[in-house]
C-alpha cells in the first residue's frame, strides 16, 4: 500500500479505543426537536460512557433539526436529528480501557424513545480480520 501513513510492520495491534455508531427509529418528534432536551442527553450520554465532558456545542435547525457534540478528554460523542422522520443519528468514539460507550449508546437508546434501532460497534486503532485491503482502502466484511 504506497499510501498509508505508517511504515509496514509497524500496524499498532492494540485497539487505541472504542467506536459505537448508533441509529434510532421511529423516535418522538417533540424529543428530536428539543434542544433542551438533547444538551442534557448529551452530557448524560457522557457521564455514562465514563468520560470526561471538555466542551459541548448545540445547533438548533429550522424549522427542525437538532446537532449535539460533546468534546471529550477521550474523544467525542455527536447526536444528529431528523424529526421530520423520527431519525437520530449517534457517533461515540472514546479511547481509554475505562470508557463505555455502549452504556451510553443503551441510555440514548432509551432516552430517545426508539422503536427500532442499529448498533454498530468496533475497534478503533488496529486491523482486525475483519478489515480487507481493497485498492487504497478497507472494506470491513461480516463475520
Amino acid at each position: 500500500m504506497e499510501n498509508q501513513s505508517y511504515p509496514v510492520g509497524e500496524t499498532c495491534l492494540v485497539p487505541v479505543g472504542s467506536h459505537c455508531i448508533l441509529e434510532l427509529y421511529n423516535c418522538p418528534t417533540d424529543l428530536l426537536n428539543n434542544l433542551v432536551f438533547i444538551r442534557h442527553s448529551l452530557q448524560e450520554a457522557a457521564k455514562r460512557a465514563k468520560s470526561t465532558l471538555l466542551k459541548e456545542i448545540t445547533h438548533q435547525f429550522h424549522p427542525y433539526g437538532v446537532t449535539a457534540l460533546a468534546l471529550l478528554a477521550e474523544s467525542h460523542i455527536s447526536i444528529h436529528t431528523w424529526p421530520e422522520t423520527g431519525y437520530v443519528a449517534v457517533d461515540i468514539f472514546t479511547c481509554g480501557q475505562h470508557t463505555e460507550p455502549e452504556a451510553a449508546c443503551k441510555f440514548l437508546l432509551q432516552v430517545f424513545q426508539a422503536g427500532d434501532h442499529v448498533l454498530l460497534h468496533f475497534p478503533r486503532g488496529r486491523l482486525t480480520p475483519q478489515l480487507q485491503e481493497l485498492g487504497n482502502s478497507l472494506l470491513l466484511q461480516p463475520s
